[in-house]
């Protein structure tokens, strides 16, 4: 656990020094939520070479706050979700290596992201995303929704 919690306080670090202050507060996401992904069998570590490099949530649907979106998914079909997703500092592929393993279980994936995350933003279509409106999250923010049908 220590290990993947200062992966994410890294991650958070990097979110700040590319314009993305606000998607991961300090805090965010609280060991609690970590420890219920790993508890589920949802929280995966990302490694190169044996040394963890990333971390990520992958999650069957359905995802409640994906229930109402301002915009339209593209179908109702069972999916998996994408959260969470985070890479150390200088770490790369990471994303790629989560997006491989994604599409190798399902062709059907959601995941949002901040207004910020122009990195995220930017990859979605490369992996064949497509932007479907607007979610709110829990605390009522609103996230950009992306969703992958095959």
């Amino acid at each position: 656990m220590p290990l993947i919690l200062a992966l994410l306080d890294d991650a958070r670090a990097k979110m700040v020094a590319s314009g993305n202050p606000d998607q991961w507060k300090p805090g965010y996401p609280p060991q609690q939520t970590i420890e219920n992904d790993l508890a589920a069998e949802v929280g995966y570590m990302v490694e190169d070479a044996g040394v963890p490099v990333g971390y990520f949530a992958f999650v069957p649907s359905p995802e409640p706050t994906y229930a109402e979106i301002d915009g339209a998914w593209l179908d109702d079909e069972p999916y998996y979700v994408l959260h969470r997703i985070a890479s150390k500092e200088g770490a790369h592929g990471v994303l790629a290596a989560v997006m491989e393993y994604a599409i190798s279980v399902s062709p059907r994936l959601r995941i949002d992201t901040h207004a910020d995350n122009r990195i995220m933003q930017h990859n979605m279509p490369r992996y064949g995303f497509v932007r479907c409106g607007i979610i709110r999250v829990a605390d009522g923010t609103p996230r950009i929704a992306y969703q992958r049908s095959g």
